[in-house]
């Protein structure tokens, strides 16, 4: 697994880097220490996973995240995984929204950086955790509710079923949460979600929660239906 640190402090650098080289299926191929060249060392090594601070000189986090989301080619686009510092960092959903996968607090154990990046390299997104529910809300309700659009029409298309499923994907759930609320089995429900992605347009989970609450199909906090 092929992945990339960006992070404008050296010591940062080095001991992400330290640490997952210490796990046999990651390879570091290379560190930047801000997002513009964080966007140059993707575009040349492919990383499968970038590990992308917020806070940067040049091009932030933010900017970068977006940069790689529009330029590389889709084979190739790298999962993007935030680091911050903050569990309450506002641009953490400017993230979010623009195409990263998942987020980090930046005192982490080795552990959980090892999982959170094989979880995102798998395509799934990092939601897990409450705090990440009650994050997205957070700035969800800090945002004006968006007008009817395209992503109100897109939801349009889904069937009352797969409405349901993507109610309950910003909830946070888990696959196994998801079969245990709808009683099914979680093949059924990889097939619902892979369906509400589909249709959605959307890159992965963490996407289909950001628009959830962009549109107004869930109002944060409340949980109820807009």
């Amino acid at each position: 697994m092929r992945v990339v640190v960006a992070d404008d402090h050296e010591v940062v650098r080095a001991g992400y880097a330290g640490l997952l080289a210490t796990q046999r299926d990651f390879a570091v191929v290379g560190t930047a220490r801000d997002g513009a060249e964080a966007v140059r060392v993707c575009r040349e090594q492919r990383p499968d996973v970038v590990l992308m601070d917020v806070r940067m000189p040049v091009t932030d986090g933010i900017r970068a995240t977006a940069e790689l989301m529009r330029r590389a080619e889709p084979a190739h686009t790298p999962r993007v995984l935030i680091l911050t510092t903050f569990d309450l960092d506002e641009h953490v959903y400017d993230a979010l929204t623009a195409g990263a996968s998942g987020f980090l607090l930046k005192d982490v154990t080795a552990e959980r950086l090892f999982d959170a990046v094989r979880v995102v390299a798998a395509g799934e997104a990092l939601l897990a955790p409450a705090v990440t529910r009650r994050l997205i809300a957070e700035f969800a309700r800090l945002r004006p509710r968006a007008p009817d659009g395209p992503d109100g029409d897109a939801l349009a298309t889904l069937t009352p079923r797969e409405t349901e499923v993507l109610r309950l994907l910003a909830e946070g759930l888990s696959n196994p949460e998801l079969a245990g609320r709808l009683h099914v089995g979680e093949e059924t429900v990889k097939t619902h979600v892979s369906r509400v992605l589909a249709k959605l347009g959307l890159r992965d989970r963490t996407q289909a929660v950001v628009m959830a609450y962009e549109t107004g199909l869930v109002v944060p906090r409340s949980g109820n239906v807009g």
